[in-house]
């Protein structure tokens, strides 16, 4: 079955060269020139991802975002220009899912629309995901330990579903850095101390489970 592909982009000539290369590609394609029109095609039907361009006329790509985000859970590619200052992780934050920069190759935006619908699809096969007493939906974004459900913030739930999809393996400071924080992060790695040190506090207290690799970073594994 067709993907359907909502594009909401306001230069005609980027907004054409999509089309085409989507629909070669084997997609549907829905066009919208603004973020007014793209928020009424989006609520006409049921799209499997969108394509949004953040500087847009009537209405700006990151108010569209939010508040796709906020009826749906619908996979959004950002599609940004090399001046706009957004980090990946404020367009996370705003709920996009990936992001791209303009001028970009046709190759690697279909790349990562792969990848989100692979995800995607890994999530409706696999919704829960279990490491001992602690479970984490991937649909509700619930944590529970021991059956009871514990908060954690956005972050905390990202390093956590990070550590549970590479259990038992060795996770150095720069690869929880570029997979939690993004690539453009440039912080403290510290941060990640502090947010170990509070899943911890949520969900292990006694340290069974995460583990400090001296010297190299973390691992979630079960005591031998």
């Amino acid at each position: 079955m067709k993907k359907d592909i909502l594009i909401i982009e306001d230069d005609p000539k980027i907004r054409r060269y999509l089309e085409l290369e989507l629909i070669h590609e084997g997609y549907n394609v829905k066009l919208a020139e603004n973020g007014k029109v793209g928020l009424e095609l989006f609520r006409e039907k049921s799209y499997s991802l969108i394509l949004l361009d953040l500087m847009l006329p009537l209405m700006d790509g990151e108010e569209v975002c939010k508040t796709i985000r906020k009826e749906s859970n619908i996979p959004i590619i950002v599609l940004t220009a090399k001046d706009e200052i957004f980090s990946k992780i404020a367009l996370l934050d705003l709920g996009a899912d990936d992001y791209i920069t303009k001028p970009f190759i046709i190759g690697e935006l279909l790349a990562r629309m792969r990848v989100i619908f692979r995800n995607k699809q890994s999530v409706v096969d696999k919704k829960i995901l279990k490491f001992g007493e602690i479970s984490l939906n991937l649909t509700t974004k619930e944590v529970e330990l021991n059956g009871v459900t514990v908060i954690l913030t956005k972050t905390e739930y990202n390093l956590l579903h990070y550590l549970m999809v590479n259990k038992n393996l060795v996770l150095t400071r720069e690869n929880i850095l570029e997979n939690v924080w993004g690539y453009d992060y440039f912080g403290d790695g510290k941060i990640i101390d502090m947010y170990i040190k509070s899943l911890r506090k949520k969900l292990d207290s006694e340290n069974r489970y995460i583990k400090t690799i001296r010297g190299f970073g973390y691992s979630l594994k079960k005591e031998d």
